[in-house]
């Protein structure tokens, strides 16, 4: 068995980043406060997106109070499929899919009905605060139902995978995809079940998976192998990654981003705070990219053109 100290030099001869020093490093330096509201709420983040020309799913509508709920029935008619979030939510807490109805009930994700007072009474708590940070009150979004592309149906479980892309001062340094698992209840949630797959940024192939903290090459429900996919408009991808930067003021960000099989990719939303699994998913550290982009600031060579940073980041980050 090896003792932590053997364990520690080997985590930091792959660069891993720690969440300490994430937070005291990156986080606090490079986010500034002010800028939180713009990823914190999901609205605001939308709305910053359609300004920028970057794509997102379409709003349908908005509930800020207890008696537009009731009236949202006649509203969402037109949708045979629709996403309700919370504004603040976090983790996925108080997502509801809706894939269809029968008759005057709501069929959820997972193939359940339900009625629409248990969805209203879902909204009402919503709105209440049960799924926001801190618990304050919020304000729900529903939203366009993202189908996703066809290159995933074979890995994936009831739900939609997305694409986590971590950015530093609109460099994309570190990617994976999340798929949805039995487990996850088709979320695309690493902590309840989904799988991390790190993601090559040079080609957009994927290089290996992690369920839990097992290794994996094959979805667990699926069977079918995870590694060597190719993720559709993967070039977009990143360069919607290098252009959050200056869409949310904040130098390192996580951005989430869909792939809907007729509308390409679409941003989910942006996290100033985002996690550390994606470096278990690759199998290496963010250490070692964070500093490469902050040598360019030092020396003065931080590019304002997306495009380049991008170049940068499939030229010196691969996943080995």
């Amino acid at each position: 068995m090896l003792n932590p100290f053997t364990i520690a030099r080997r985590l930091r001869r792959i660069g891993l980043l720690g969440l300490n020093a994430r937070n005291a490093d990156y986080v606090l330096l490079y986010n500034q406060r002010r800028f939180y509201p713009r990823v914190d709420d999901k609205l605001q983040t939308k709305n910053l997106a359609i300004a920028a020309g970057l794509p997102v799913p379409a709003l349908y509508a908005v509930v800020r109070e207890e008696h537009e709920i009731a009236a949202l029935h006649d509203k969402l008619a037109p949708y045979e499929s629709f996403v309700v979030k919370p504004a603040h939510g976090s983790g996925g807490d108080g997502i509801l899919v809706i894939h269809g109805r029968r008759g005057n009930r709501y069929r959820r994700a997972g193939g359940s009905l339900m009625s629409r007072g248990e969805f209203e009474h879902h909204l009402s708590n919503g709105l209440s605060g049960l799924y926001s940070l801190g618990g304050q009150p919020d304000h729900l979004l529903v939203e366009y139902c993202v189908k996703f592309d066809p290159v995933f149906e074979k890995v994936s479980y009831g739900g939609v995978p997305d694409v986590r892309i971590i950015s530093f001062l609109g460099y994309p340094v570190m990617a994976m995809i999340r798929l949805p698992t039995r487990m996850s209840d088709g979320k695309a949630n690493l902590h309840q079940g989904a799988i991390g797959v790190g993601i090559d940024i040079p080609t957009g192939l994927t290089r290996r998976g992690v369920w839990g903290t097992e290794p994996v090459e094959e979805h667990p429900d699926t069977e079918n192998s995870i590694v060597g996919l190719a993720i559709p408009h993967w070039q977009e991808l990143l360069l919607i990654a290098a252009r959050s930067y200056e869409l949310s003021g904040l130098g390192y960000v996580g951005v989430d981003i869909v792939l809907d099989r007729e509308l390409g990719p679409l941003i989910l939303e942006l996290n100033a705070r985002p996690g550390l699994s994606i470096q278990i998913a690759n199998g290496q550290g963010l250490e070692p990219r964070l500093r490469a982009v902050q040598q360019l600031q030092r020396s003065g060579n931080l590019s304002a053109d997306p495009i380049e940073r991008v170049a940068f980041a499939c030229s010196h980050f691969a996943t080995t």
